[in-house]
């Protein structure tokens, strides 16, 4: 089952990381967002979370990433990590506000 914690800040998204963590969830298992995309990229290396990419996606689902507005290309994201279309437009918002939102798989 996917998992969607909404989170105020980076400082927040590393306290609930290392809590998942902690809990026994796999590095591997944890997704973190942001609608500026270079923000995502440094906090999945610092975190050493996973970023999603063409395992989760797809091929043609990643490519057609290639050519969509931000927003549109996190709802397929978070689509392809499990979540619904009404939550993964909610997380969307989530992000629109500024926030953070963090995904976890159980694969």
């Amino acid at each position: 089952m996917t998992k969607r914690i909404d989170v105020e800040n980076v400082v927040k998204a590393k306290e609930v990381i290392d809590e998942l963590v902690r809990e026994g969830t796999p590095h591997d298992q944890i997704y973190v967002f942001s609608h500026q995309e270079d923000l995502e990229d440094k906090m999945a290396e610092y975190f050493g979370t996973e970023e999603v990419g063409m395992k989760e996606e797809g091929f043609v689902n990643k490519i057609k990433n290639i050519f969509s507005k931000r927003g549109d290309e996190l709802r397929s994201q978070f689509q392809s990590l499990g979540l619904s279309e009404v939550s993964a437009a909610e997380a969307e918002e989530v992000l629109d506000d500024g926030r953070l939102v963090i995904v976890v798989t159980n694969e």
